[in-house]
């Protein structure tokens, strides 16, 4: 018999160390921690509370991360809620950008809009978007997140010392009956020195949701 064997048996057999009880107190094993020798319900403990380490460890980071998303829910309602406060459209892109990077603690915010009425057309935010830009926001279907490699977006920002960043394109809601995302008519930048604040393979599911309330609040700027 080899050890597979032995294994399958012993599966097939629980009642083999109830009929042998006098083995379990006589078998020995070499413990991974002391390196003596164990009997095999010493050893049972040891790799129990081995499991139990590993479950509470989990446990925690759950916990963590659920706490990490308490919190940006509330950032999340907060910067809502500045938004549909704001009365003065005038005011609104300011309180979209300001509000992001008060909110949720961004060192740099840049956001740029085009395709505005007349009425807003004077605002600094609606100037500067070159043809560039706007296919690159056209083509960003979905937020990204990763180092400066030196994006025409990133100028934004009015920072030298931007590491990472996360760009959204702002969108015109899509109505119930249209397939698709609507036509993008601004871009939302968010940066940082830190290189490790936006990175790829992050989450962008909060991204997509600013994404879309952003774009919706500012839609009413649009000709």
């Amino acid at each position: 018999m080899n050890a597979q064997d032995v294994a399958a048996y012993l599966q097939s057999h629980p009642q083999f160390f109830e009929d042998h009880a006098e083995l379990l107190a006589t078998v020995q094993l070499t413990s991974p921690h002391s390196h003596r020798a164990v009997s095999l319900q010493e050893r049972q403990m040891e790799i129990l509370r081995e499991k139990n380490k590993g479950l509470e460890l989990k446990l925690a980071d759950l916990v963590r991360h659920g706490h990490e998303n308490d919190r940006t829910q509330q950032r999340m309602h907060d910067w809502q809620m500045r938004l549909l406060a704001e009365a003065d459209s005038h005011a609104l892109p300011y309180a979209v950008r300001d509000g992001l990077q008060q909110v949720f603690d961004v060192p740099a915010v840049g956001l740029r809009l085009w395709s505005v009425g007349e009425t807003y057309a004077h605002m600094e935010v609606a100037q500067g978007a070159s043809d560039d830009l706007r296919l690159f926001a056209e083509g960003l279907r979905a937020p990204f997140c990763g180092a400066n490699a030196g994006f025409e977006a990133a100028q934004l920002l009015e920072r030298d010392d931007v590491a990472s960043l996360a760009m959204v394109a702002l969108r015109v809601p899509a109505k119930p009956d249209e397939d698709g995302p609507g036509a993008a008519f601004g871009l939302l930048v968010l940066g940082s020195p830190d290189a490790r604040r936006f990175h790829e393979g992050m989450g962008t599911a909060y991204l997509a949701q600013i994404g879309e309330v952003a774009g919706a609040a500012l839609n009413r700027l649009r000709d």
